[in-house]
């Protein structure tokens, strides 16, 4: 006797949802997409319309600014090699869109896990999406953003945010969560307030934490605008696809190269920051801070 379990319909079910989402809110989805298109076409134009030797300088400033004399020479030298390889729109077009999915997927990223350290229940709701993200392939986050935004750079955007965003909020909420008792007990000590323990005390001691997390999503956006060329997200990962389908191994290794390249890049000026933020922080994370000092709260002798 032959027994036939049925099959769950999880393909039909998703594909019921997807259209249902696509059609409700296809009004906003065009409204996002032409706000998102016009900043990253607005954004890719102004550092085109620069000439390069002018971003190049403009870049080391602010890199030299941020983290460092070294720092600025590596961004100096290597954005330079990648405009002698004749990659230089390309990388603009990289940048441009890392950039603006890493500070969206930190906007939203930051507090979500700032509210998941200090609401327990927040935290085991959102755990186990954010583990379900972290494993989902990152080719199937391109295939719901191609029918609410379309082809092309918006759709690469929203996707890269969807895909970059858990660790920011995973490493937030561990480095909160990972605040030695001692100093959270010295803090209730000396009468310090809900809020006052969050900014002085643990998001301080959490900053490497979090930069941590910052640096992840970094490299797993630049990952992802990569794969996100396919979808016509153009760029360095446009080269790359463009090498393949032509079978052209000399200019896929150097996009590739060129990728590589600009990750150090982005890697390094993260990791100088860290280091500044937390040398910053180690001042300021001391209960006394905090909360009141009790050295003026005792009675002093007549």
């Amino acid at each position: 006797m032959n027994w036939e379990i049925p099959r769950f319909p999880l393909a039909e079910l998703a594909d019921i949802a997807l259209s249902w989402l696509t059609v409700t809110f296809s009004g906003v989805t065009r409204a996002v997409s032409r706000v998102v298109s016009s900043w990253l076409d607005a954004a890719t134009s102004g550092l085109l319309w620069l000439p390069p030797w002018l971003v190049l300088i403009l870049a080391a400033i602010l890199v030299w600014w941020l983290a460092g004399r070294r720092v600025a020479l590596l961004t100096f030298l290597g954005l330079a090699f990648l405009w002698n390889l004749g990659l230089w729109t390309a990388t603009i077009q990289t940048i441009v869109l890392v950039v603006f999915s890493t500070l969206i997927a930190i906007i939203i990223g930051v507090p979500l896990g700032i509210l998941a350290a200090v609401r327990p229940r927040v935290w085991k709701a959102i755990s186990p999406l954010l583990d379900m993200m972290q494993t989902m392939p990152s080719f199937v986050y391109l295939i719901p953003a191609i029918p609410f935004f379309g082809l092309g750079a918006v759709s690469a955007c929203f996707a890269t945010i969807v895909f970059a965003m858990p660790p920011t909020i995973r490493l937030t909420a561990l480095g909160i969560l990972q605040t030695p008792p001692q100093l959270i007990e010295a803090a209730d000590a000396f009468g310090s307030s809900r809020m006052q323990k969050l900014v002085k005390v643990e998001l301080p001691l959490a900053v490497p934490t979090i930069m941590a997390g910052i640096n992840q999503t970094i490299m797993l956006a630049l990952s992802m605008v990569v794969i996100a060329a396919m979808i016509g997200a153009g760029g360095l990962g446009g080269e790359v696809w463009r090498a393949i389908q032509r079978l052209e191994a000399g200019q896929g290794v150097q996009a590739g190269i060129a990728i590589v390249l600009l990750a150090i890049i982005l890697d390094r000026i993260t990791q100088q920051i860290a280091r500044r933020l937390q040398a910053e922080a180690r001042g300021s994370a001391t209960p006394s801070e905090a909360g009141a000092n009790p050295a003026e709260d005792q009675p002093k002798p007549a």
